[in-house]
């Protein structure tokens, strides 16, 4: 996993598996870097397989970004992980996007709505 700020919020590139033998590395990496109040896109484009236990984390990242505020948002989502938001009908309750950049798009397109009605 790769970090990286953004003007507001944090974009974390997520490679490789994501299963019940690594699931509590890869919550305990985004909880270090989840800036409090601040969106966080996850590029999930090198995410090459997700059981239940990283949908959890998902699930949970969610909703403690959205107790925060703010948003959660999924970007470039492949093959099997895209299946498994699918079949568990979480990919409809997500912010998901086709690319980094349009997530990041959005992102800056919402911080300059709420900064202009500041």
């Amino acid at each position: 996993m790769d970090s990286q700020q953004l003007i507001t919020g944090m974009l974390i590139s997520v490679v490789g598996e994501i299963d019940h033998t690594n699931m509590e590395e890869f919550e305990s990496y985004i909880s270090r870097e989840l800036r409090p109040g601040e969106p966080l896109v996850l590029d999930l484009g090198g995410l090459t397989f997700m059981d239940s236990s990283g949908l959890n984390v998902l699930l949970l990242l969610s909703a403690a970004t959205r107790n925060q505020g703010t948003c959660l948002h999924l970007a470039a989502v492949q093959d099997v992980p895209a299946r498994v938001l699918q079949i568990t009908g979480v990919w409809d309750a997500m912010n998901i996007h086709l690319s980094v950049e349009g997530a990041i798009a959005t992102v800056l397109r919402d911080f300059a709505v709420q900064a202009q009605s500041s």
